[in-house]
């Protein structure tokens, strides 16, 4: 590797989708691209009668307004801040409006910065990395069957069927007190970061997942995602947004 080689940057370009599914007749999940931050994120909601809707969509609004950071610790407060605000906004919502039905969401964001990447969740939307031909999970779900999963107490094979399968325990909304898990890792050219709604993976193994990542236009892969889902009868919201590292111009 020469000096000119480590000194070019990395670019983001991303793309984005999302659709109702087969099932649902109202799509309740949200997605937000700032690509001028190098800011992404989908949020998952929950709660019926367009009540989940809200609650996605009041977390992309209020992430949307995010200004630059300074420092990388900095945005990451700035997101988490966000968050909670959206939390004390539903709770505050379901309580005056809903009779205390609950309405919350999922929400999984990426934000990158040099050659750090951060993801910060809550719930079973997730952040994949695809590098070098391996598809890897960043996130891990805070669900009901990875708890019992991580406990021994059941297989990875066992979870797909599992009865409690679509039972998260912590989203944005839901609690009076939200933890948010925040992990980083690093960034390199080439890599393709899929962040998704359960309705992707619940839809699309591994390998079919890796199968459309593997084409070279970033809107084509997505709509390779969402197609291939909704083929497999997606029975919830399907919604992606893909971000791969390409070149930047030499500093």
């Amino acid at each position: 590797m020469n000096d000119m080689t480590i000194r070019r940057p990395i670019q983001w370009a991303s793309a984005q989708a999302s659709d109702v599914g087969t099932v649902r007749h109202i799509n309740e999940d949200a997605v937000l691209s700032l690509p001028d931050l190098n800011l992404w994120t989908v949020a998952d909601g929950m709660g019926g009668h367009d009540a989940g809707s809200v609650a996605s969509q009041m977390i992309v609004e209020l992430m949307s307004q995010l200004a630059p950071s300074d420092t990388l610790d900095q945005f990451v407060c700035a997101i988490e801040e966000r968050l909670h605000q959206a939390n004390d906004q539903l709770l505050r919502h379901s309580r005056v409006n809903l009779n205390g039905r609950i309405i919350g969401s999922t929400v999984v964001s990426l934000i990158i910065k040099g050659r750090v990447g951060i993801a910060l969740w809550a719930g079973d939307s997730r952040l994949y990395r695809y590098r070098h031909g391996q598809l890897s999970a960043l996130t891990r779900d805070h669900s009901h069957v990875e708890e019992l999963l991580q406990q021994g107490l059941i297989s990875e094979e066992e979870m797909e069927n599992h009865p409690e399968s679509n039972v998260i325990t912590r989203a944005v909304g839901t609690c009076d007190e939200l933890f948010i898990d925040i992990t980083s890792f690093d960034v390199q050219f080439g890599d393709i970061f899929v962040l998704c709604s359960d309705g992707l993976y619940n839809a699309l193994s591994d390998a079919e997942i890796i199968e459309q990542l593997n084409t070279n236009n970033l809107d084509e892969t997505v709509d390779g995602l969402i197609n291939s889902s909704l083929k497999n009868n997606a029975s919830d919201n399907v919604s992606v947004i893909a971000v791969k590292g390409v070149q930047g111009s030499i500093v």
